[in-house]
């Protein structure tokens, strides 16, 4: 697994060690840097379910301004200190090791205003996903010109809408599906 482009480019990440972990392929996450590239510079990014924390990282190489990195899993955590500090990242990013319904209530509460939410929980975790799209949709944490991204399995498909979040697109590559919302 490896930085796609920008300033950290061909930089080698790592993933967590075991199987609870599904990193993001680099090729997927050309297909999402392609789509969203031109809001990308000094942008902000809220990267749940955040694994090895290769989608924001990809974000920070291509000029985003800040990343918060939410991760419940211990060992996932460190792995995106690891990975962070690997390529001298000191800046720009923090890392929320907490729940992600957690973390999410936080970041409202300290108004943080995101252009870019990544949600990736597992696959077989669609509360997870009706959750974080669910409150996403009523809080300040997004802006009619926020897009929020939900990777999902093909097999088990989002719905199109999630209170105020309308989906605008779905691209399917693999067995994989990035869908698209936006407030609506």
């Amino acid at each position: 697994m490896r930085v796609i482009a920008g300033r950290y480019r061909s930089r080698r990440l790592v993933a967590p060690s075991g199987s609870n972990t599904r990193p993001t392929s680099d090729r997927l996450r050309e297909t999402l840097f392609n789509v969203v590239s031109a809001g990308i510079p000094d942008s902000v990014w809220l990267d749940l379910f955040a694994g090895s924390g290769a989608v924001g990282i990809e974000a920070l190489s291509r000029g985003a301004r800040q990343v918060y990195f939410v991760e419940s899993a211990a060992r996932a955590a460190k792995t995106i200190r690891a990975n962070l500090r690997t390529l001298s990242i000191i800046e720009g990013f923090e890392v929320q090791e907490r729940d992600a319904m957690q973390a999410l209530r936080a970041l409202d509460a300290a108004a943080v205003v995101c252009d870019f939410c990544f949600v990736d929980p597992p696959y077989a975790e669609n509360m997870a996903y009706e959750l974080s799209l669910g409150f996403l949709s009523q809080s300040r944490l997004l802006t009619p010109k926020s897009v929020v991204i939900a990777e999902h399995d093909k097999h088990s498909d989002l719905l199109d809408r999630y209170g105020a979040l309308q989906r605008f697109r779905r691209l399917q590559q693999g067995d994989a599906v990035l869908s698209f919302y936006r407030l609506g």
